[in-house]
């Protein structure tokens, strides 16, 4: 019987995408999670699925009707046993008479994006992402593919998006990209390593990187080099540079380093591991990340330690910053939050390991992907409001768009568009990069 329920449990979560709230995730997660106490699951609906120029979306349910997941499984080929059809029909009506909240539903579908980088987007909807087939994807709005700029090595990196439009990005063929809004190679620098790191941009124009050969690099606007700076250690870390444009970036070689524009060491500190997270920056002069150690950090504008809070493991997870000064931090299976004074307040146990970093949006919303696809949304107290499922694993933090639409990716499948209608928070470092064109540059107070 064990057996039977673990089989049922593995095909009904193969099943949750757009599917209802109750069965998405079904089993174990949708125990563990804690909805809002005395408050049902928020429905958000939506316009009908879109058409792309790469899936047919006609295929997809457009209704919340009863039957309508049923009928679109038989039609799209879906032939399940007996046993299992019927222990999913009796959840399905069991949550309908319930009143069980939907997720949100997909605007559109992209398949076959294979992608760990976070989208960048632009003001005007459109949205650039790097995958691991060589290839940066601009993406209209309405789910159209623009564009694809073909490189030599699989992108990492997460795109940012310059003033004028310009998209930087790294490349695992050991060069760094500018690439156009029409999709043209502006000019491509070579370094002596993969670059995985994210860039950031200074206010002056200026693009700061890591790279895998232990240098960090400023190069000017027309891809000439400005100056670098050599560490001991891979930088995979990605830089994120304050209101003074001062920059901050940690190393392989166990080190955070803060530089000046100018490229001047303003001071390093040392930690037990190295480090692979980017540092998240609250505005006002401190500066937090994590190390391999098992240790999140808060560090002074002048490099001396705030405070230092065990986490107990390598934290893949970067963090980020919500409109209550609280900080957000995937710790392996864990969402956390910590209070800006160093304790944690907090902890949400979503079963499977968090590895992107968490989103925050208007109304202090944390949006989290994490194990197998898993997509959850959760408010202030961590208390969930809904979650859906991509399916497959996802390591790139959403992006989110200026009308709220939210764009998700699974690291083996598809890229997606959700109907959330709501924006990033208005703080000082809401999501991996800060921003939806992931400048890398703090959001200060006012602008």
């Amino acid at each position: 019987m064990r057996a039977i329920v673990l089989i049922l449990r593995v095909a009904l979560d193969s099943l949750a995408n757009n599917m209802p709230y109750w069965f998405t995730g079904a089993g174990a997660l949708a125990a563990r999670l804690k909805p809002a106490t005395g408050a049902a699951p928020k429905r958000i609906s939506s316009p009908a699925p879109r058409r792309s120029d790469l899936i047919e979306l006609s295929d997809l349910p457009a209704s919340r009707g009863r039957g309508s997941e049923l009928e679109w499984l038989c039609r799209s080929g879906f032939r399940p046993g007996f046993a299992v059809l019927l222990v999913f029909a009796a959840m399905w009506m069991a949550g309908s008479v319930a009143g069980a909240e939907a997720a949100p539903t997909n605007q559109w579908l992209l398949p076959f994006v294979i992608s760990d980088s976070s989208p960048a987007i632009e003001n005007d909807g459109t949205i650039y992402v790097g995958t691991f087939l060589q290839k940066l994807w601009a993406v209209d709005s309405n789910g159209v593919t623009r564009w694809q700029f073909t490189t030599g090595s699989e992108v990492k990196s997460s795109p940012a998006i310059g003033p004028d439009g310009t998209i930087y990005f790294g490349c695992r063929d050991r060069k760094f990209y500018a690439v156009s809004p029409e999709g043209k190679k502006k000019w491509a620098f070579t370094t002596g390593g993969w670059v995985d790191s994210s860039p950031a941009l200074g206010r002056d124009g200026t693009i700061y990187f890591g790279s895998w050969d232990r240098h960090f690099y400023a190069l000017n606007p027309d891809g000439t080099r400005k100056w670098q700076f050599e560490t001991g250690g891979a930088i995979d870390s990605s830089p994120a540079v304050d209101a003074d444009e001062n920059i901050y970036f940690g190393s392989h070689d166990k080190k955070f380093y803060s530089l000046a524009p100018d490229g001047r060491k303003r001071w390093e500190y040392a930690t037990g591991g190295q480090i692979n997270s980017s540092p998240a920056l609250n505005g006002e002069g401190v500066i937090y990340f994590t190390s391999v150690d098992g240790f999140c950090y808060a560090l002074n504008r002048d490099g001396g330690l705030r405070w230092r809070l065990k986490t107990g493991g390598a934290t893949e997870s970067s963090p980020v910053i919500g409109a209550d000064g609280m900080i957000y931090l995937g710790v392996n299976n864990f969402l956390w939050t910590i209070t800006p004074e160093g304790t944690k307040r907090s902890e949400n146990d979503l079963l499977h390991p968090i590895r992107a970093s968490p989103t925050i949006v208007e109304d202090n919303v944390i949006y989290v992907l994490f194990g197998y696809g898993y997509l959850v949304a959760l408010d202030a107290d961590q208390h969930t409001l809904w979650f859906y499922n991509l399916t497959n694993p996802s390591y790139a933090s959403p992006g989110i768009g200026a009308d709220g639409s939210l764009y998700a990716l699974s690291l083996h499948d598809a890229f997606c568009a959700l109907d959330t209608h709501r924006p990033l928070a208005r703080t000082p470092w809401s999501k991996f990069r800060a921003n939806a064109r992931n400048t890398g540059h703090v959001n200060e107070p006012g602008r």
